[in-house]
């Protein structure tokens, strides 16, 4: 093996490994699906009882009709993420969820 094929090795190596290492991750949440109007306060039970709700989902549904947008809420945290497909996220709204955001952007389910 020739000095330039072993530098040009080494070079297409290192440019790969920096390429990949600078590649955006994905940053991954947990928390609860909801309605962004119960994620103010970080619970349903005055809108389950405005809205006649029996359970979180039918909280979050109707708050969304009403105009509320789904969002993932952090307990822990106490954080409210911006979640970016409304019509995936209905169907796992009042439930826990994994959520993925990309270094830049809105949350989206993780696949």
């Amino acid at each position: 093996m020739s000095i330039k094929t072993l530098i040009s090795s080494v070079m297409v190596s290192l440019l790969f490994g920096i390429a990949s290492w600078a590649a955006p991750q994905d940053t991954k949440f947990t928390g609860e699906i909801m309605d962004s109007q119960c994620a103010q306060t970080g619970s349903h039970e005055m809108k389950m009882k405005q809205e006649g709700a029996k359970n979180a989902k039918q909280c979050s549904d109707a708050c969304v009709k009403a105009g509320g947008k789904y969002v993932l809420y952090d307990s822990a945290s106490k954080t409210v993420y911006q979640l970016d497909d409304q019509d995936k996220d209905k169907e796992s709204s009042g439930r826990r969820s994994d959520c993925c955001r990309p270094q830049v952007g809105r949350v989206h389910p993780c696949q």
